[in-house]
């Protein structure tokens, strides 16, 4: 299994940023694809997942800002995050499971990519 993870970059608080998980050497379908992120001095923080059988879950912080969709004809699945806080400025990381759950620890993933920045400025 591998994840490319993608477009993070800079923005200015209330922007947005679209982030892509592109996966390969995977049943893309059945997997769920999260997305996580860690921030210096920080645990890594379940943000938001998709299955395509159960649908998507939210970390409470993002709720609301954040939308997680995937697109199983390009194995990819994205992070819309609209209305960045700079407690949002964190490494994010996409990562895929089998596991189906209502809210997702870094432990039930056992396949990661490799992490996009994203910083948000106040």
């Amino acid at each position: 299994v591998q994840l490319q993870a993608s477009g993070g970059g800079s923005v200015q608080a209330g922007g947005s940023l679209r982030l892509s998980c592109a996966a390969s050497g995977l049943t893309f379908s059945s997997y769920v694809i999260g997305w996580f992120r860690q921030a210096p001095g920080q645990e890594r923080e379940f943000v938001a997942a998709v299955s395509a059988i159960v649908g998507t879950s939210y970390a409470d912080s993002v709720k609301g800002r954040f939308t997680i969709s995937r697109d199983n004809a390009k194995n990819t699945v994205y992070l819309q995050m609209s209305s960045l806080k700079p407690e949002d400025t964190a490494i994010y990381y996409c990562a895929a499971s089998l596991t189906i759950r209502t809210y997702y620890q870094p432990g039930d993933f056992g396949s990661w990519g490799q992490g996009t920045q994203v910083t948000v400025s106040s």
